[in-house]
């Protein structure tokens, strides 16, 4: 989606100077950052206006927004549910669901882990047992959906099925983790047939984002066996580098972050952070650092040649840190108790969710860490990234969904 340079809301109730939609996880651009300026930055102690907050089903998937609508992906009983809400009320407009039988092996809860995505009228999203499903976004008619992971024969991820679906053109790309030349699958976004498949590299839950590098349309994974870059439309392979952990209970889950012709992948379980130019002949090694940055499943955002990102595995000892995108040295780390915290950039702030459901604004700062507010808003756990869209921040933990208003009053 371009950012709108529209009004945040019709009517008499239209107080923010810039907005834009968040249609896909990590937002219009897949990197994290939101363009809205004159965000709320001075917080009641309570923190933020709440608009509304309602019980959702079980899930780790972030909604998404388009048009005055909000998507949310979550379990309800024995059903994967897609609901539709209206964006600033969360009155419900349309629901679609289907029937699912996935049980974590290792306790955590059974519903969806990755966001939907909305691509003009259509909705798509992939479920935690692997099925692929496509809506009409206006009515939440099915228009199309595949048992993917069984069509494919994919075993059971540690915690099922996790990476978001990312519609690029025609296509719906997804690293299935199938055998026999299914590791990266794209679908028709039109009909659901399969367009091309590609490798056989284990599925991740990093969602893969694209880019134009070299004159050429690349579509960006990191896999469960690290970086893998293809051509879009074809699905050649164009770029491969090995990078994961020697543990076998172990995943990759932060997302490539993209810079010019840079890609930057990091990873838990001892594993670290590397830098690689995609040059036409070749990978170059910018740097490789087992300590500089190790992001568990949150993003790291890069802004005007500095990243900041989570590093830590575990909630004790997590830290924000910020570390130079050419060369991996740390600028600042900072263990704020707010654990393995989730965010995103906006109008010159980090907006970060920690796990025990604490909000808080950062200011950008290259040189140290400074927080201008935080207050409690969810309970234990929130391990989905929030988004904003039109002045409204959307935050969830397990069972709760909430909108708190950025808007300035």
């Amino acid at each position: 989606m371009a950012l709108l340079g529209a009004l945040a809301a019709a009517g008499s109730d239209d107080r923010l100077v810039s907005g834009e939609d968040w249609p896909c996880f990590l937002g219009p651009r897949q990197d994290g950052i939101s363009r809205e300026t004159g965000i709320l930055k001075k917080w009641p102690a309570a923190g933020p206006p709440k608009l509304w907050s309602r019980r959702v089903g079980n899930a780790y998937s972030a909604p998404v927004t388009a048009r005055g609508r909000l998507i949310v992906f979550h379990r309800v009983k024995d059903s994967e549910t897609l609901d539709c809400l209206d964006a600033k009320t969360g009155k419900p407009l349309w629901s679609y669901a289907y029937p699912t039988q996935y049980e974590d092996r290792y306790g955590y809860n059974n519903g969806p882990r990755s966001s939907p995505a909305i691509d003009g009228n259509r909705v798509y999203a992939y479920g935690a047992e692997g099925t692929l499903t496509c809506l009409d976004f206006e009515t939440g008619r099915l228009v199309w959906q595949r048992p993917a992971n069984q069509e494919f024969r994919v075993p059971q991820g540690f915690f099922g099925a996790g990476t978001a679906p990312l519609v690029e053109g025609g296509i719906v790309l997804l690293n299935l983790g199938g055998p026999d030349g299914a590791g990266v699958v794209a679908f028709d976004k039109l009909t659901g047939k399969t367009a091309w498949k590609m490798s056989s590299d284990g599925a991740s839950y990093s969602t893969p984002v694209t880019r134009t590098i070299n004159g050429k349309r690349l579509a960006i994974f990191f896999t469960q066996a690290g970086l893998l870059v293809l051509e879009v439309t074809t699905g050649a392979e164009v770029y491969r580098f090995p990078f994961r952990s020697r543990m076998y209970e172990s995943v990759n889950a932060a997302s490539p972050v993209v810079v010019d012709d840079t890609v930057f992948l990091s990873a838990t379980y001892g594993v670290g952070a590397v830098a690689l130019r995609m040059e036409p002949g070749g990978l170059k090694t910018l740097w490789q650092n087992r300590t500089a940055m190790q992001n568990h499943w949150a993003t790291s955002i890069y802004w005007q040649g500095f990243l900041f990102g989570m590093d830590g595995r575990h909630e004790s000892g997590s830290n924000l840190r910020c570390i130079e995108f050419k060369t991996g040295t740390v600028k600042w780390a900072a263990d704020q108790g707010l654990g393995r915290a989730s965010f995103i950039m906006a109008d010159g702030h980090l907006i970060a969710l920690g796990e025990r459901g604490d909000l808080a604004l950062i200011e950008v700062n290259v040189d140290r860490y400074i927080e201008k507010a935080r207050a409690r808003v969810l309970d234990y756990p929130c391990w989905s990234p929030p988004i904003l869209s039109h002045g409204l921040l959307y935050v969830r933990s397990e069972n709760v969904l909430t909108c708190l208003d950025l808007r300035p009053s």
